[in-house]
């Protein structure tokens, strides 16, 4: 059996406190240091009047992959600051998949690029995020 990664382990801690990420039916699909994948369908409470996928819940979807792969070292991160780019809509049934990556870590700040995609793997989202470093760690 393979032993579980550092960043694996790291997401044990996190996600049964992760009451948002859960709530709205994520599954965490993968993480390794710097990178984590999420995916979530699109259920009848999450589109709007024009029937499509609220853009407040694939930022959330975005955002809970920052999460994880901005504290995937054991240092606490939380977001300074993300914005996102919307590209497609994204319908009722559908599984969006979000992975996100880092791409620059210096001192307390990191910066991670997210990309949203639909089952068919068409970019609907790009998500920018800046993290910093707290005071803390997931696991000893």
């Amino acid at each position: 059996m393979r032993q579980a990664s550092k960043a694996a382990l790291i997401a044990e801690a996190i996600w049964p406190g992760d009451a948002a990420s859960r709530w709205l039916g994520m599954t965490l699909e993968e993480v390794r240091a710097g990178y984590a994948r999420l995916s979530m369908r699109v259920t009848e409470n999450m589109v709007n009047g024009q029937n499509v996928c609220h853009g407040g819940l694939i930022f959330a979807l975005a955002d809970s992959s920052f999460g994880y792969a901005c504290n995937s070292h054991n240092q606490r991160a939380l977001a300074a600051g993300a914005s996102i780019d919307f590209l497609s809509p994204a319908v009722l049934g559908e599984v969006l998949v979000s992975e996100c990556i880092e791409n620059a870590k210096a001192g307390r700040r990191g910066i991670y690029d997210a990309r949203v995609t639909n089952p068919k793997g068409e970019t609907i989202a790009l998500f920018r995020g800046e993290s910093a470093t707290v005071k803390g760690h997931w696991i000893e």
